[in-house]
């Protein structure tokens, strides 16, 4: 029996976690909404079904007031063609997706907005106004991207981070990266987040530069250059989820089997792993951009109406962290 026998059976005969099946969160987020005004959000180019759906469901679930951006007519045909009401809506024409873009952009520079949801138009054409040196919604802090799971393969919240802006961080872009997340995990209710710097093994390699990043993130969190949650790594994706895996391992850590979120070392891995746990674990997946002056609310053609409303649900909630911090 070789030394990865025991792990895999224990994978086999022992599932992560013993909750029901149907174990969901995004539930939580809304309810938190309940007691919250609703806020102003620029939806930018929401010439698609579930662009234009998406912005209305979040209207009428009392989480947003959508300011619809783009070619009037258009949208408007479109709400017709879907018999959506839209006429208490707020509209303003723009020609192109990268006028819309730039106007969004605008309408949140301005206060008028105090979010910006992606409609139908590409995310770069967003993304490169949100990121414009001048006339964009930087805030001193690097932007970046995390996924927000409700999965039934673990019984809470998870998050992933960067999986769609930073291509290949460096440890400078990390410590922004990680603290975005663990500021957005305070937002969501997790007082204290335990991040899982994530490699491919759970010892410090100088050939494997993601476990270097993750031990000195780990010392810079211990001087309080990163501060608001608990950080350990290296760990490999199945000693972060899996207590069991930790305990075969032989690995004590504070944050194995626990984590609330999970640091990925590049864009890729990051990116893989949360489509993974979509499309072969069930998860769902809500996306929000932080870092920036207003959250943005990244959606996707393929989003469930659930997904889309937690994703809109998460803006509030960073919104009005925001404003008591």
């Amino acid at each position: 029996m070789t030394d990865l026998a025991p792990l895999a059976e224990s994978a086999v005969a022992d599932p992560l976690v013993g909750h029901p099946p149907d174990f969901h969160v995004f539930h939580k987020f809304l309810d938190r909404c309940k007691g919250l005004p609703s806020i102003t959000v620029a939806v930018c180019w929401p010439l698609s079904d579930v662009a234009l759906s998406g912005a209305t469901e979040a209207a009428d679930a009392g989480l947003i007031n959508p300011v619809l951006v783009g070619p009037i007519d258009e949208i408007k045909a479109l709400a017709k063609s879907l018999a959506l009401d839209i006429t208490s809506y707020r509209m303003v024409d723009a020609a192109t997706e990268s006028a819309a873009a730039s106007t969004s952009v605008a309408l949140c520079r301005s206060g008028e907005c105090q979010a910006l949801m992606k409609g139908s138009l590409h995310t770069e054409e967003l993304m490169k106004a949100c990121l414009h040196k001048d006339l964009g919604l930087r805030n001193g802090r690097l932007i970046s991207h995390v996924f927000v799971l409700d999965t039934p393969a673990y019984d809470r919240t998870l998050l992933i981070t960067d999986a769609a802006i930073n291509i290949y961080p460096t440890l400078v872009d990390k410590v922004d990266i990680v603290q975005n997340c663990i500021n957005l995990a305070h937002a969501l209710g997790i007082p204290e987040p335990k991040v899982a710097l994530l490699s491919a093994i759970e010892t410090v390699n100088p050939k494997i530069i993601s476990t270097l990043d993750a031990a000195a993130l780990c010392k810079m969190a211990d001087r309080g250059q990163i501060t608001g949650g608990i950080l350990d790594g290296p760990l490999a994706f199945d000693t972060a989820v899996s207590a069991k895996a930790a305990k075969i391992k032989e690995l004590v850590s504070a944050v194995a089997g626990e984590a609330d979120i999970l640091m990925v070392p590049d864009l890729e891995s990051g990116n893989m792993l949360a489509k993974q746990l979509e499309y072969l674990g069930g998860a769902q997946l809500a996306g929000i951009v932080v870092g920036s002056r207003v959250p943005i609310i990244l959606t996707s053609r393929a989003d469930s109406a659930e997904a889309r409303l937690a994703s809109s649900a998460v803006a509030v909630l960073v919104h009005y962290a925001s404003q008591r911090s």
